[in-house]
């Protein structure tokens, strides 16, 4: 059904309304009448100014909408109808009817008004947002739409290291000793000068899984000089190239099964005073010394005293000269180069660590084959005075029976000497 089919249907009912009521209604209600009767007149007027003035409708069609809604809603006072009522131009005359009929009502039935506009105003306006199409616009919805936020990745160079198992050591040191006696002095001497060199490197490897092998390498040679020497410019006074390597399999926390090779020579020839003959040389001797047992670990007085002690009940010995003349000398046969025999041998490698300035170096080591006996006993005090500065006193008692016997020392024999010189350690 059109709307204006709708409106003639309804402008027909209630034409006849006020017929039937007038035959069957009472006179009292006159007045009421009068209302519906000019309810009806306005209603053919919204008639008109709906269908017929099509292009004012077009002109704005939400106005008209929204103006004539105030006709079907609860009867509301609005102060701009005075002024629609009162004005002077001809461009406003849908709005002129329309404020007409609702000051009519206000005049002749005021008990119907319900409310003002003022309050209007609190809750909107008649008809607002009624007819507003809101559509999406691409560009807002592109910058409302969520992102996926993906994380900031930077690229670093990753390395990945190997776990290293072995630590080095090194030390240094070249000490000097010089002394001097006139010839008239009165207990006698001679003057002479002494110079003492050595370099120790150390390689050891610890898995932490009960495999270690420790590896040291020791160099040692010192010169002397001396004015009643009339053969002798230099004659060595310590002279020594000594491999110590240990291969251990952890027992307990501090004892290892141990495999030990223990070898050593010299660098230079030895001589006496004013004696031409050689006493030792470059693998004369040369000993190597090959043992299976435990190590222990020592770490006392709160790691002050650390080292090892090495005990091997089976050791093996390997002795070469390779001058014959010096075969006798170092327990071999005569004009043999070589000695073979079967052992017992233990050896104590200690530092102690009295201070950050002091510290005793001791290595004793002893080797048996029940029937002769060698016994060194090595100590090194050294007072470090700053880290470049250095004095040391070294005592080197030593015991063989298998060597020549001395008619006034007998099997033992002697070192000391005490120096001050140049150390560094890293």
């Amino acid at each position: 059904m059109s709307y204006k089919s709708f409106f003639t249907l309804l402008l027909a009912i209630l034409s006849v309304v006020p017929a039937n009521a007038q035959r069957n209604r009472p006179a009292n209600l006159q007045e009421s009448r009068s209302i519906v009767e000019k309810y009806v007149e306005s209603l053919q007027s919204l008639y008109h100014l709906t269908f017929e003035d099509s292009i004012q409708k077009k002109h704005n069609p939400t106005l008209q909408v929204i103006n004539y809604a105030s006709l079907f809603l609860p009867l509301t006072y609005y102060r701009n109808v005075s002024d629609n009522c009162l004005a002077l131009d001809t461009d406003t005359l849908q709005r002129i009817d329309l404020s007409r009929t609702l000051l009519h009502v206000y005049l002749t039935r005021p008990d119907l008004v319900q409310r003002t506009g003022k309050e209007l105003k609190i809750v909107g306006a008649v008809g607002e947002g009624e007819g507003t199409k809101i559509e999406n616009h691409p560009d807002l919805i592109k910058k409302v739409a969520p992102k996926i936020v993906e994380p900031d990745v930077q690229m670093y160079g990753v390395k990945v290291f190997k776990p290293n198992f072995w630590s080095y050591h090194s030390d240094y040191y070249l000490q000097f000793l010089q002394n001097f006696v006139t010839s008239n002095w009165y207990k006698g001497g001679e003057s002479n000068y002494n110079m003492v060199g050595a370099v120790t490197l150390q390689a050891n490897y610890n898995n932490k899984q009960k495999v270690k092998w420790d590896n040291k390498l020791e160099m040692k040679l010192g010169f002397q000089t001396s004015k009643s020497d009339s053969l002798h410019n230099l004659k060595t006074s310590e002279d020594l190239i000594r491999y110590t390597g240990k291969l251990g399999l952890q027992a307990t926390k501090r004892w290892y099964y141990t495999i030990q090779l223990l070898t050593y020579t010299q660098f230079m020839r030895g001589f006496k005073n004013n004696d031409p003959k050689t006493y030792s040389d470059f693998l004369s001797p040369f000993t190597t010394n090959l043992s299976v047992g435990m190590d222990y670990n020592v770490n006392w007085f709160k790691k002050k005293l650390v080292g090892t002690i090495h005990l091997a009940p089976l050791a093996y010995n390997f002795k070469y000269v390779s001058r014959k003349a010096l075969a006798k000398r170092y327990g071999l046969d005569k004009d043999k180069h070589t000695l073979h025999d079967i052992g017992s041998e233990f050896t104590l490698d200690l530092v102690w660590k009295f201070s950050d300035m002091m510290n005793w170096k001791m290595r004793l080591f002893g080797y048996t084959t029940y029937r002769r006996a060698e016994l060194e006993w090595e100590n090194t005090l050294t007072f470090q005075f700053n880290k470049y500065i250095s004095t040391k006193v070294f005592i080197y008692p030593r015991f063989d029976d298998g060597s020549m016997r001395d008619e006034k020392y007998g099997y033992w024999q002697y070192k000391e000497y005490a120096s001050l010189g140049f150390s560094y350690s890293f």
